[in-house]
C-alpha cells in the first residue's frame, strides 16, 4: 500500500528568529531574564556526530597533528596546562579547544584520555580565589581560552567539578578591578570571555556573571566603535597607513585579534538588548569583504589586515576564530546568511591551508599560491617560512590552535529551536540525535556528499510518531530547490530556512536537491573566481615536493612520524587567462565527478604521509570534482617577489593558443590560482 504524507505547515522564514514569540525551547539551556533569547539554541557536545565524508576528515585529523602532537611538540608535550615545566600561556589551552571536541564526537577514548590529563590538571589548579591555571602564568587571556575548553568538557562529561571551576573564575573576576588593558592581548579579546559567561549564565542563572560580562564590555577595547569607523580600510592599506606593531594601535589591525573580534558586538546585543551592537556585525562583514576580503571566504592579515590582492596572506589562526565567531553569531543571530560564510570558510579556506593528511599546515594562505617556498614575500610582517606547509611555519600559534577548526563546525551543522524543533543550519553528513516536541527523542540522519554534491536526505528515526518543526537552511546560490517528502513537493526560496512541521514517522525522509549550477564572482581588478555550490574552484598546477629542515626565528622542524617541512614548487604553467563569459560560463566549463576518498580533499600528485608505511606516498586520486576550462598562457604575468604577479586587469585581449586546463575545489590545492584573468 502506498504511504501518504501529509505535509501540516510549511513556512518560509528569512530567519529562525522569526519562529521564537515568547517561546523558548524546554530541552536545552536558553537565555534566561534578563537577556535577550538568541534565535537558535546550541546543541551539547555529542549531540551532533560526523558522518560520511565528513567523519572521514575527522578522522584524518585525529590520526594527524591533532592526535600526535602532544607526543613530540614540547609545547604541549611538556605544557603546564598539565603539570609539565613547558609552556604556560595560550599553546595547552588553544590545543585542548581542538582536541576536546574531536575526542568527543569521535568517541576516541584514546583521544578523551589525552584531553583528561590536561583537564584534571586543571581542576586541581583552581585556587580558593578562583584563579586557575599554571602558577608562572598571571595573564588573564589563556584562562579565556581554558574556560571555553572546560565549557565543552561540561557538555560532554556532565562533571561538575568543572563548572566549580568555572564558577570560581567568573566570581574571581566580580570581585577583582577590571584587568584588560588595550595594549595587551587580553584586553583587545577580553569579550571571548563572554561566551563562557553567556553559556555560564544558562547553566547557573547567577547574576553576578552578567555584571562581570558588563563591566569587560565598558573596560575593554570598543570594538563596535571600531567597526562603524574602520580605520584600517583598503586605502590606509595603500597608503602605507596601518600599524604594523604590537602596541595598542597595531593589535586592532591584527587579523586574529579582528577576526575574534567580530562577534563580539553580537554576543554584547544579548545583554544590551541594543540594536546598534547588532548592525555592528553586519558593518563588520561587509567592511572585511570591501577592503580585505579573499577567495573562500576569509579576509587577508599576514599578522596585520592587507588589502584585497590575491597574494596577500590570511592566518590560519584567522580562519579557524572567524569560523567560530560565525558559529556563535548564528546562534544569537539565527541569519541564514552566517551560515553561507561559515560554509565558505569551512569548504574551501581551512582545508586549503592545511595537508590532506593533516600533518603540515601554513601559516599564511593565499588565494593565488603559485610557490611555496622559504622566501620573502610582500607579507606585512610576517617571516619568510610563513607559506610553507610544515610542523611550525612562522609563529607557533597556529599549530596549537587549527585543531578547532572542524570539530567545532561539526557540532554548528544543527542546532535546537525554541518551538522545540530542529535546524539545519549548516549543511554536511551527520547524524543529529536530541528531544523534540513532547519531550521525544529522535536522530536524523543527513546523508549527504555536500558540498560536492547537491543530493541530501534527511530520514527520520523514532521510537514513535511526534510532531515537530524541522527547520532546513537553504543556501543563497540554490535557485530552483526541489524539496520532496513522499509524493508532495515543498516550495523553498533560496537564502531562507524552510519550516517542514508535520507528525514525523519513523522511516520518514524528506529529500532535497540543490542545483549547483556554476557561477562566477567577480574579484580584484576584475579577475574572476569560478564557483559551484559553497565551492570555490582553482587551477590545477603540477607540484614538486621537497622535505626541508628550518629553523629561523620561532620555527624549527621535528622528525616524527609524518612530522614534515614541505616546499612546493610548480612543474606545470600558471599562468592562465581563461577563456569564457563569467555570465554563461556552461557554455566553455565541463564538470566531472569523483568517488569521495579517504582524504576528502587530496588531489592527483600530493604527497601524503601513509602511517603503516611509516614514509610519504604520491596521491593517485583526482578530487571529488574536476572542472575542465579553456584558457590562454598570458606570457607577461610573471613571479614577482615569490608570488604571483599583479593579475592583469580583466577583461584582457589575448591572441596566444587555447588549452584545456583543470580546475578543482580550492580546498584540494596548495598551489593554485583562484583569481583569474579572463579572455572574452
Amino acid at each position: 500500500m502506498k504511504q501518504v504524507y501529509v505535509l501540516l505547515l510549511i513556512i518560509i522564514l528569512t530567519s529562525c528568529s522569526n519562529q521564537q514569540v515568547g517561546e523558548a525551547n524546554r530541552f536545552y539551556p536558553v537565555n534566561k531574564p534578563p537577556l535577550k533569547q538568541t534565535a537558535l539554541v546550541k546543541l551539547p557536545l555529542g549531540a551532533v556526530k560526523p558522518a560520511g565524508w565528513l567523519k572521514d576528515q575527522l578522522i584524518v585529523q585525529s590520526k594527524g597533528l591533532t592526535g600526535h602532537l602532544d607526543e613530540f611538540w614540547p609545547d604541549i608535550k611538556n605544557s603546564a596546562w598539565k603539570g609539565g615545566d613547558g609552556e604556560a600561556w595560550e599553546r595547552g589551552p588553544y590545543y585542548l579547544d581542538g582536541l576536546i571536541p574531536l575526542a568527543y564526537l569521535l568517541d576516541d577514548e584514546n583521544l578523551k584520555k589525552k584531553a583528561e590529563t590536561f583537564v584534571r590538571w586543571i581542576i586541581r589548579s583552581s585556587k580558593e580565589d578562583g584563579w586557575f591555571g599554571p602558577d608562572k602564568n598571571n595573564d588573564r587571556w589563556p584562562l579565556a581560552v581554558a574556560s571555553k575548553d572546560l565549557m565543552q568538557y561540561y557538555e560532554a562529561t556532565g562533571n561538575e567539578q568543572v563548572l566549580d571551576v568555572l564558577k570560581k573564575y567568573f566570581h574571581y573576576l566580580a570581585t577583582h578591578p577590571p584587568d584588560w588593558p588595550d595594549s595587551t592581548w587580553r584586553g583587545v579579546r577580553a569579550m571571548e570571555n563572554a561566551v563562557t559567561g553567556y553559556w555560564l549564565y544558562r547553566q547557573t542563572g547567577e547574576r553576578e556573571i552578567l555584571q562581570v560580562i558588563e563591566s569587560i564590555q565598558k573596560n575593554s577595547y570598543d570594538w563596535t566603535k571600531y567597526y562603524y569607523e574602520f580605520p584600517w580600510d583598503s586605502q590606509a592599506v595603500a597608503e602605507h597607513k596601518l600599524p604594523l606593531n604590537w602596541k595598542a594601535d597595531g593589535l586592532t589591525a591584527h587579523v586574529v585579534n579582528n577576526a575574534m573580534a567580530v562577534k563580539y558586538p553580537g554576543l554584547w546585543y544579548q545583554q544590551s538588548k541594543d540594536e546598534c551592537f547588532r548592525q555592528a556585525v553586519y558593518e563588520a562583514l561587509a567592511k572585511y569583504d570591501k577592503n580585505h576580503g579573499q577567495v573562500g571566504g576569509r579576509f587577508s592579515g599576514d599578522e596585520h589586515l592587507h588589502g584585497r590582492s590575491p597574494v596577500q596572506g590570511t592566518e590560519l589562526c584567522s580562519v579557524v576564530e572567524y569560523m567560530f565567531s560565525l558559529e556563535q553569531l548564528l546562534e544569537v543571530l539565527g541569519d541564514p546568511a552566517l551560515a553561507d560564510r561559515l560554509e565558505t570558510l569551512a569548504y574551501n579556506a581551512l582545508p586549503a591551508t592545511v595537508t590532506p593528511d593533516y600533518w603540515a599546515h601554513q601559516y599564511d594562505q593565499q588565494a593565488n599560491q603559485v610557490l611555496v617556498t622559504l622566501d620573502e614575500r610582500d607579507w606585512s610582517t610576517n617571516g619568510p617560512e610563513s607559506n610553507l606547509y610544515g610542523l611550525m611555519p612562522n609563529y607557533p600559534c597556529c599549530l596549537a590552535n587549527m585543531h578547532q577548526g572542524w570539530p567545532k563546525f561539526v557540532q554548528s551543522l544543527w542546532m535546537a529551536t525554541h518551538d522545540n524543533g530542529l535546524a539545519a543550519v549548516t549543511l554536511g553528513p551527520s547524524v543529529v540525535t536530541a528531544k523534540v516536541g513532547d519531550g521525544a527523542t529522535v536522530t536524523i540522519k543527513e546523508e549527504t556528499e555536500y558540498p560536492f554534491d547537491g543530493k541530501i536526505r534527511f530520514k527520520i528515526e523514532t521510537d514513535k510518531a511526534v510532531a515537530f518543526p524541522l527547520y532546513v537552511r537553504i543556501p543563497d546560490w540554490a535557485k530552483d530547490v526541489k524539496i520532496t517528502i513522499g509524493d508532495e513537493t515543498v516550495p523553498a526560496k533560496a537564502g531562507q530556512f524552510v519550516k517542514l512541521e508535520r507528525k514525523w514517522q519513523n522511516g520518514n525522509a524528506v529529500e532535497i536537491l540543490l542545483p549547483m549550477k556554476l557561477r562566477s564572482e567577480k574579484r580584484y581588478r576584475g579577475a574572476v573566481s569560478i564557483l559551484r555550490g559553497p565551492l570555490y574552484f582553482a587551477l590545477r598546477i603540477g607540484k614538486k615536493y621537497n622535505k626541508i629542515k628550518i629553523k629561523s626565528r620561532n620555527t624549527y622542524s621535528i622528525d616524527y612520524m609524518g612530522s614534515v617541512d614541505w616546499e612546493i614548487r610548480p612543474t606545470s604553467a600558471w599562468n592562465y587567462g581563461l577563456v569564457i563569459d563569467p555570465d554563461r560560463l556552461e557554455k566553455n566549463l565541463r564538470i566531472r565527478r569523483n568517488p569521495i576518498r579517504s582524504l576528502p580533499f587530496a588531489d592527483a600528485g600530493e604527497m601524503v604521509y601513509d602511517e603503516e608505511k611509516n614514509k610519504y606516498v604520491k596521491w593517485p586520486y583526482e578530487a571529488p570534482v574536476v572542472i575542465e576550462a579553456p584558457a590562454v598562457e598570458l606570457n607577461g604575468w610573471n613571479i614577482v617577489r615569490n608570488s604571483a604577479g599583479e593579475v592583469p586587469q580583466s577583461p584582457i585581449e589575448a591572441d596566444g593558443k587555447r588549452t584545456m586546463v583543470t580546475l578543482v575545489p580550492y580546498g584540494s590545492t596548495r598551489l593554485r590560482i583562484s583569481e583569474f584573468p579572463y579572455i572574452k
